[in-house]
């Protein structure tokens, strides 16, 4: 990140507390002769008073070595408070980075919060400060394509429809499947489920379509037996709101292929029963 930035023709101050960290952060800076752009300083950063920079750009430490991925944001070093009191500071802007399964409403009211996903994965989150405070956005990668939150109420729960959509994870992370539903005049199948019904086909950057054309109660049995008569050899299967492993129902349901056929079956709540939706994805 220093590197970029300095490539832009910003004058940086790097720091990290990790002498090995900042001793390539050193190296690369050199290797690149970029060190007159960048300075690099082994500290904690909280100590650093940042209030004579123009700009702060933070990337906590997420993970710890004994605990793993760390959720709460309070953990993270530095801890986010920190961070957005550096950024408040800030003249002219900051950005942070945090995990995108923060809650959002550790969102602090001056930030902006955008969602990142890069080939339908979600990757991180960023806070920007002196852009747009009180924005949500999803930013899908490759592209960009971006998607603004309108403030858009909830979609209205409804039967499934022909055609399914399984927006993107930026999207879902930022809560703005209403924004994604309303140009597809479509419903959620589940208030509690983002997948979203409609019986029209049209085309959206945000989301996956699939045509549906079995609603059945979950039972392995059953679906065994459609597999069978269908013949179909390739089982793709997803599932949001289940509890069910996709590769043990895959085991269980097509222990064996049956032909050439192939087939996709979307694991969820239907109004709060557990389902079955077969179909396929729209080319």
């Amino acid at each position: 990140d220093a590197i970029a930035l300095a490539r832009a023709g910003i004058r940086v101050l790097a720091v990290d507390r990790d002498p090995r960290t900042a001793a390539a952060a050193r190296a690369n800076a050199e290797a690149l002769g970029l060190t007159d752009l960048i300075e690099v300083r082994e500290a904690d950063v909280t100590e650093v008073d940042t209030s004579g920079y123009d700009a702060v750009f933070v990337d906590p430490a997420r993970r710890s070595s004994k605990r793993g991925r760390i959720f709460d944001p309070e953990a993270y070093s530095p801890p986010l408070s920190w961070a957005v009191e550096a950024a408040l500071k800030a003249p002219r802007a900051a950005a942070l980075k945090i995990a995108p399964g923060i809650p959002h409403e550790a969102v602090p009211a001056e930030a902006e919060a955008e969602w990142i996903s890069d080939g339908g994965d979600v990757k991180e989150a960023v806070l920007w400060f002196g852009t747009a405070p009180g924005t949500v956005r999803a930013t899908l990668l490759p592209g960009p394509r971006t998607l603004v939150s309108r403030g858009l109420p909830d979609p209205e729960v409804r039967p499934v429809g022909r055609y399914l959509y399984e927006p993107d994870g930026a999207v879902i992370r930022s809560h703005l499947v209403a924004e994604v539903a309303e140009p597809l005049d479509g419903g959620l199948i589940d208030p509690t489920i983002a997948y979203v019904t409609s019986d029209a086909l049209r085309e959206t950057p945000f989301a996956t379509a699939y045509e549906i054309t079995d609603v059945l109660p979950f039972n392995v049995k059953k679906l065994k037996a459609v597999l069978r008569e269908r013949e179909v050899g390739v089982l793709t299967v997803k599932k949001r709101g289940s509890a069910v492993e996709p590769e043990e129902l895959r085991r269980k349901a097509l222990p064996k292929p049956h032909g050439t056929a192939s087939v996709t079956v979307l694991l969820t709540r239907v109004a709060g029963a557990p389902t079955m939706l077969l179909g396929h994805p729209v080319r």
